[in-house]
């Protein structure tokens, strides 16, 4: 429903012009009438916004991807954070063990790049590829 909906205006003129015919008697009457029309209205647009979201989660569901810039929550960049160390400590023990120095801080970078990535993904400001939209979506 858009600000200035030509055809509400129409029903607005029409209540006023009843008004003026029929006297300040009838004024509640026809205000209560023109309300009503205005919310089976708003009621349409909601529902048609509600039953478009729908749709949108369902579809997203079925792709088995979130919405777009839903990003992630704290919970999961906390568990990817303490899982990628709690896996550091065998990883450097096997760096360590093979390569001495040098195989221990190729480890410790590859981690460190692990998780700058995932973090990163979080990040406003990094730009990312767009989905490509399809003839579906509005």
């Amino acid at each position: 429903m858009e600000a200035r909906d030509p055809e509400l205006k129409k029903e607005l003129d029409a209540t006023l012009r009843a008004r003026h015919d029929l006297g300040a008697e009838y004024e509640p009457a026809l205000v209560e009438s023109f309300l009503e029309k205005i919310e089976q209205r708003l009621d349409g647009t909601v529902d048609v916004r509600v039953r478009r979201e729908m749709a949108e989660r369902q579809m997203a569901a079925a792709r088995g991807t979130g919405k777009p810039g839903s990003g992630e929550g704290f919970g999961e960049r906390f568990g990817f954070g303490v899982i990628s160390l709690i896996l550091a400590i065998p990883l450097s023990a096997i760096a360590a063990v093979n390569a001495d120095l040098p195989g221990l801080l190729v480890c410790w970078l590859g981690i460190f790049g692990v998780n700058a990535v995932h973090a990163s993904r979080g990040l406003p400001w990094i730009p990312r590829r767009r989905r490509r939209s399809s003839d579906w979506e509005e």
